[in-house]
């Protein structure tokens, strides 16, 4: 039995992973889901990491999995707790020396649509976070979910601050442990072509596909389970 520790991305939280836990439960493994400090103005990916460390339960066994955003600070993991492999799935990939705005002025890692249709419609609140406005959202990260399922995805939403996209990635190498990324076709948020090509150059890994949006958790909690399981530590 492997157990996972869940990490959400940006905008979400721990609940995101509900039907993710019991999918995998029902294959006879465990999982626990992270809340990442996304609101806290002065949390960035070292802080993350911390957090996700804290809820490693069998050091050097556990299976990190971490969800687009969340994606800069678990590298950062192994430094602080052994672990026995990372999943990025859907996933933002540090690059050691820049920061995350900095790849979005340079390499376009961002699906088409998000540049088209969802960043113009991004808001800030009174504190400089980012937030969606909540038929933008559903469409961004929800669009194959049943209805229901964004409706209430979306009314959950946050703030996400953009510290661990502002500043400097405190990774200097990605570590030495099992590295996969699973790619989504239907990602409305991260390119394809990005990801394919920098999974390769960075974590030395071929993306695993699977169908659907950026949210497979909620959309497709069985499938992604199935490749979950199948991950090599």
């Amino acid at each position: 039995m492997t157990h996972f520790v869940l990490v959400h991305g940006g905008w979400h939280g721990a609940w995101c992973w509900a039907d993710e836990i019991a999918a995998l439960e029902r294959r006879g493994h465990s999982a626990s889901a992270v809340h990442l400090p996304s609101d806290d103005t002065q949390a960035g990916a070292q802080r993350y990491a911390e957090v996700i460390a804290a809820a490693v339960r069998e050091p050097g066994a556990d299976v990190v999995v971490g969800h687009s955003l969340a994606g800069l600070a678990i590298p950062l993991v192994p430094q602080l707790v052994p672990v026995g492999a990372l999943v990025f799935l859907a996933s933002l990939l540090p690059e050691p020396d820049r920061s995350w705005r900095d790849q979005l002025a340079t390499s376009r890692p961002m699906a088409e649509w998000f540049y088209d249709k969802a960043l113009p419609h991004q808001g800030r609140d009174e504190l400089g976070r980012s937030t969606w406005p909540p038929t933008v959202a559903a469409e961004l990260f929800y669009h194959d979910c049943p209805h229901e399922t964004a409706v209430a995805a979306v009314s959950s939403l946050r703030p996400q601050s953009s510290a661990p996209i502002a500043e400097t990635t405190p990774l200097k190498a990605f570590p030495d442990v099992p590295l996969h990324y699973i790619g989504c076709r239907a990602d409305r948020a991260v390119s394809r072509a990005w990801a394919e090509r920098t999974a390769r150059e960075r974590l030395g890994a071929e993306v695993t596909w699977i169908d659907g949006s950026h949210s497979p958790f909620l959309a497709r909690p069985d499938e992604l389970a199935d490749v979950l399981v199948s991950v090599e530590a």
